[in-house]
């Protein structure tokens, strides 16, 4: 996905921010920076949290980050390219934390599956459209 993300700040001259709590590799632009964040439990996700602001795009397939995103008037979209709205972010929101239920109990749950290219695809197709409206 971050070539996707690239690509795309490169053609439409936006900023794009990758954080993270570990060095991450970016192609040189003045259009792509990284913030490194201490390590520890959702630290990068609380970082984006305080500094997201309306009109920001957050890509995130961890839910909980993104029901905060939404709720501050931001964006936000997961690598497979689903838009988090307010109504389908609470849904996703509380089938998370019933599978996490489950897990605590002892369920085997599983993990999301791989990203395919249609994952891909969608993601690219999602983003071009968010990035025709702004």
């Amino acid at each position: 996905m971050r070539e996707i993300l690239f690509r795309a700040a490169e053609r439409a001259q936006i900023r794009l921010t990758l954080v993270a709590n570990q060095s991450l590799p970016v192609p040189r632009s003045r259009w792509i920076s990284t913030v490194r964040v201490g390590a520890g439990f959702d630290v990068a996700d609380g970082y984006i949290a305080q500094r997201v602001a309306a009109g920001d795009l957050v890509i995130t397939q961890d839910i909980p980050l993104a029901a905060e995103v939404v709720e501050r008037g931001a964006e936000a979209l997961s690598p497979r390219g689903e838009r988090f709205t307010p109504d389908n972010v609470r849904q996703r929101l509380s089938v998370r934390n019933f599978l996490e239920e489950l897990r605590g109990a002892g369920v085997q749950t599983g993990g999301p599956n791989s990203l395919t290219p249609a994952d891909r695809k969608s993601f690219a197709d999602a983003l071009d459209r968010w990035l025709a409206q702004g």
